[in-house]
């Protein structure tokens, strides 16, 4: 998966962490408050916090205000890391491709299969673990 997935140099998300890079995937659906990241990625807001400065240092992000709560400040991406991140996209589905091609239909189709089932599991284990988080201790 390291080899399927890994940055090609000179990719411009390359020197990013991966908590960085997961707060940008969070973004390309537009900008949230900080306190939003940090649930969806289930990072403390300090974390959040820490990241969006680097990422405004880089250039990728910036914060703006909210438009309802004049409180509240939105973190999003810059045309520069909207940019980054869709080459990165593009990128991996075209080593992705590049990989399935050669592959006849049946192996595709059971490759296929195993990913959903794994995907089904990762989801049912999220799962789990949210119930076991919102039960509190016992």
């Amino acid at each position: 998966m390291r080899q399927l997935f890994a940055l090609e140099a000179g990719d411009p998300t390359s020197q990013l962490s991966v908590a960085q890079l997961r707060v940008c995937a969070a973004l390309l659906a537009g900008p949230q408050a900080m306190s939003a990241i940090s649930r969806e990625l289930g990072i403390s807001l300090s974390a959040v916090t820490q990241i969006a400065g680097r990422l405004e240092r880089a250039g990728l992000a910036r914060r703006v205000p909210d438009g309802h709560d004049r409180r509240v400040r939105l973190l999003q991406l810059t045309p520069r890391g909207a940019r980054a991140m869709q080459l990165r996209n593009e990128r991996r589905i075209a080593r992705v491709r590049e990989v399935i091609a050669p592959l006849s239909a049946a192996t595709r189709a059971e490759v296929l299969r195993a990913l959903q089932t794994l995907e089904e599991a990762a989801s049912a284990a999220m799962e789990r673990g949210r119930k076991r988080r919102n039960a509190g201790p016992a």
